[in-house]
């Protein structure tokens, strides 16, 4: 029997209230969404998508959001996107301005987005199997579709090659680890900030034995890698980054790593895990031993990047009057509230000039400057130099 793919498109979209597409070979056969999006942001990981060739599986996308996808031949039947936990409206704006929406559609875009049903991935994929037992004829389940190893099985076989007989006892060997000290100077970097300690760190970084935490080479980078994120979360919300933003990285750059099938990749997608966490970090601190206030100032600053920052607004959010926020901060840090917001949104403005192709007026925009002479004259009281010199400066670096 012929399966009709229109309709299994518009009742999986209404059903579930996440867009669905179906493509056939190249080509978008159907769509239908419960909401209306000025712009799939599907188009934005399409390639990484349609490199999925099992029947069932998924892609974790940007600001952990999540596709699920099923193949038959060359049909594609991919929903999302949608995420297990709410996204704020700074993050929606920014994916809004890496897919070039304007100003009004990107905030017809935020609301749209904001509408879609948040469902956790475990239904995603469940809802999947439905559609694939009904598409392939083939009866899975969620074991059959999440990351495993066969490690469990083999745990107690390799721990008893592994041991050996003293004074009549088996005892498994102790390789030596010389891992604690190296790691206690990496979170100390973390938690500090200090990127170029950890760049300096990394261009002389000595040789580590580890304990043995898998039963082949790649799953034992994996499984270090896993450590060294719940290390890193932890050493970042000491140093002041905000509890959820650390968990939500953390479990981005794990399931990131799960995908992975080099040893190459995931000792590179670790450094720029590290070199991330220490990044956000930093970008919090004032000073070397910046108080709760500043800590706070800056998780408001960073999480609101892409509004106009009112000092009203920010002092309400932490429940002081402005003169008071203002001279506190002030006192504290030696920075002039209205300055540390300049040079927040300044250094973003840095990265976005060094990583999209967006114009300066659009990332201007995007920042909230009033126009594209302001966010040129305020770029380049900050820098030195104005966006395009920087742009240029940095080209293909």
């Amino acid at each position: 029997m012929a399966v009709d793919y229109g309709y299994l498109c518009r009742v999986t979209a209404t059903l579930s209230g996440i867009p669905v597409r179906v493509y056939k070979g190249e080509e978008q056969a159907f769509y239908h969404s419960p909401v209306l999006l000025p712009a799939d942001p599907m188009e934005l990981c399409k390639k990484q998508i349609f490199e999925i060739k099992d029947h069932v599986g998924y892609y974790l996308a940007d600001r952990f959001f999540y596709y699920g996808v099923l193949t038959s031949g060359e049909i594609r039947f991919i929903i999302g996107p949608t995420r297990a936990l709410s996204i704020s409206a700074q993050e929606l704006r920014e994916l809004a301005f890496r897919l070039g929406l304007e100003k009004d559609e990107a905030e017809e875009f935020a609301r749209s987005m904001k509408a879609i049903v948040n469902m956790p991935i475990e239904s995603l994929l469940l809802m999947l199997c439905s559609v694939n037992y009904m598409v392939n004829g083939e009866k899975l389940e969620l074991r059959d579709l999440t990351i495993t190893t066969d490690e469990q099985e083999s745990l107690r076989a390799i721990r008893a090659s592994q041991v050996i007989e003293r004074d009549g006892q088996l005892i498994p060997p102790a390789p030596p680890h010389n891992t604690f000290s190296q790691e206690q100077a990496v979170m100390r970097i973390v938690q500090k900030g200090d990127t170029a300690a950890l760049r300096s760190w990394m261009e002389n970084a000595p040789a580590i034995r580890g304990g043995i935490l898998g039963t082949d080479h790649l799953r034992q980078l994996k499984n270090t890698f896993i450590v060294t994120a719940t290390l890193c979360s932890r050493a970042a919300i000491r140093g002041g980054l905000d509890v959820d933003d650390a968990f939500s990285l953390s479990d981005f750059y794990i399931q990131s790593c799960e995908r992975l099938d080099t040893p190459e990749k995931i000792i590179n997608l670790q450094y720029h895990m590290v070199l991330e966490y220490t990044e956000r970090v930093e970008r919090l601190n004032l000073g070397a031993h910046p108080s709760r206030l500043a800590i706070n100032v800056a998780n408001y600053v960073q999480h609101h990047l892409s509004e106009v920052i009112s000092t009203e607004a920010l002092a309400q959010s932490l429940y002081m009057s402005r003169s008071y926020l203002s001279d506190k901060f002030h006192t504290e840090t030696g920075v002039k509230l209205r300055d540390f917001i300049m040079q927040q949104k300044t250094e973003e403005a840095k990265r976005l000039l060094r990583y999209t192709n967006r114009s300066a007026a659009a990332i201007g925009e995007y920042l909230a400057f009033s126009s594209p002479a302001h966010f040129t004259r305020v770029f380049k009281q900050y820098v030195g130099k104005t966006p395009s010199e920087y742009r240029a400066e940095h080209e293909g670096g």
